[in-house]
């Protein structure tokens, strides 16, 4: 029995042996690199990722390569806490085309001519030339930025940040085509990826207001629905909305709808054309510009979705008249319509169109905005929309501005604080909030 003890324990030892003296072995032997790190072998094994310890390589090497991102974004989480969170049922008109000489070669838009009165003989009363920036704009109010541009970053951060300060959630970018401009700018289809970057850091969304560019018509307006979804649809600052059905589509605003008839429009917006997006992978909202009362039907039989006011001045049409919204959006309950009234903060363009003293409206230190504000919320829009955030050459623009000498002294929000009209879009932004709340409850 001792014997067959001593034979097990020497058998015991020598396979404990001999497994140590395999593992040496191997160990000398084993590759020092990662045998999916060597060329060619993620073509070849393209379903073997390590995707679980890869993504940790990674994480660790961008912390050992850019320490300063992870510093950014800590400030960024941290400034983002300091805001409101965002109404994404408040809308601001949003414009990307202004330039100066450091980030475009020239001023642009800055320099707006005088436009001259229809009226050669009243045209002979005002002045008639092009603005000379930095000191002399086409504007009558001063940004606090100064003559900027829509490409500098540090411009779009700014405003990213003036926008959460005022709750907004949802700018609708003035867009044209790609190679096509308004009558005093550049093309600005190429700033529209950068500025939904920047929106989407702030979790701003981006809506699209599609100007009358040249030609538009059905046939084009469709293939720039299609464009625009399939270049910006996947971005995730682009905005959709959720439609009482259950769909979440892109939102478009059509600015001077009217320029096309209802049967036009029709071929694109009816379900009953063979060339409508309806139940297409291009399906959206469209809203259409209402300026006169008759433009009501209009807009219903051609199949837009609902409609929008844009104009700031109260009186200067019958859509962007305060009184008369209760009734349009009566109107667009009983027809199954979206009711989006534009609110604005005053209006004056003397500056680009001398002679057009009778559309002004005095800001009355932001009573005339919140008195829109309150219109607007009597009649129980579904959104409402901002005419604008930085609209310069027609004073609508809640975007922060200063005191500024000048060759015409330039108006200014004083007594109140630059921000003083982001503050009363928050304020009024938590007010629509709850009562939209209320009316759906």
């Amino acid at each position: 029995m001792a014997r067959l003890r001593r034979r097990t324990c020497i058998l015991s030892l020598g396979l404990l042996l001999l497994v140590v003296i395999v593992t040496l072995v191997l160990k000398t032997h084993a590759p020092t690199e990662n045998p999916f790190d060597l060329p060619g072998a993620h073509e070849l094994f393209p379903h073997i990722d390590g995707v679980e310890n890869k993504a940790d390589l990674k994480s660790v090497q961008k912390k050992k390569d850019d320490p300063l991102k992870v510093e950014r974004d800590a400030q960024l989480e941290a400034i983002l806490k300091k805001f409101s969170p965002p109404n994404y049922n408040l809308h601001a008109f949003y414009y990307i085309w202004y330039g100066n000489p450091k980030f475009d070669g020239k001023y642009i838009h800055w320099d707006h001519p005088q436009m001259p009165h229809w009226d050669s003989k009243v045209a002979q009363a005002y002045p008639q030339g092009r603005h000379s920036p930095p000191e002399d704009i086409g504007a009558n109010f001063y940004p606090a930025l100064g003559a900027y541009s829509s490409r500098d970053p540090s411009v779009l951060e700014a405003h990213m940040q003036q926008l959460r300060t005022a709750a907004i959630g949802v700018i609708a970018v003035s867009w044209y085509p790609p190679g096509m401009k308004d009558d005093n700018g550049e093309p600005i289809d190429d700033i529209v990826a950068m500025l939904m970057d920047a929106a989407h850091k702030y979790h701003v969304k981006v809506a699209f207001h599609i100007e009358p560019y040249r030609d538009r018509d059905e046939a084009s307006m469709l293939k720039n629905i299609k464009y625009i979804i399939d270049v910006y649809g996947g971005h995730p600052a682009f905005f959709r909305h959720t439609t009482t059905s259950g769909k979440v589509l892109p939102l478009f605003y059509v600015y001077d709808s009217y320029l096309l008839n209802s049967e036009q429009w029709a071929k694109l917006l009816k379900h009953t054309e063979s060339g409508s997006v309806r139940d297409t992978p291009y399906d959206a909202v469209f809203l259409a510009l209402m300026v006169d009362e008759k433009h009501k039907r209009d807009i219903l039989t051609a199949g837009f979705d609902g409609l929008y006011t844009y104009f700031a001045t109260n009186g200067f049409s019958y859509g962007s008249t305060h009184r008369n919204w209760e009734s349009i959006g009566t109107f667009c309950e009983d027809n199954n319509l979206l009711f989006v009234p534009s609110v604005g903060p005053g209006y004056v363009d003397t500056s680009v169109r001398p002679w057009n003293f009778q559309n002004t409206r005095n800001r009355i230190n932001g009573k005339y905005y919140e008195n829109a504000l309150s219109a607007a919320l009597q009649a129980k829009p579904h959104f409402i929309s901002i005419t604008s955030f930085n609209e310069w050459h027609e004073g609508t623009q809640i975007e922060m501005a200063v005191p500024r000498a000048g060759q015409a002294p330039y108006l200014d929000y004083l007594p109140n604080r630059p921000a003083v009209y982001l503050e009363i879009t928050r304020k009024w932004g938590a007010i629509f909030g709850s009562e939209r709340q209320r009316w759906q409850d």
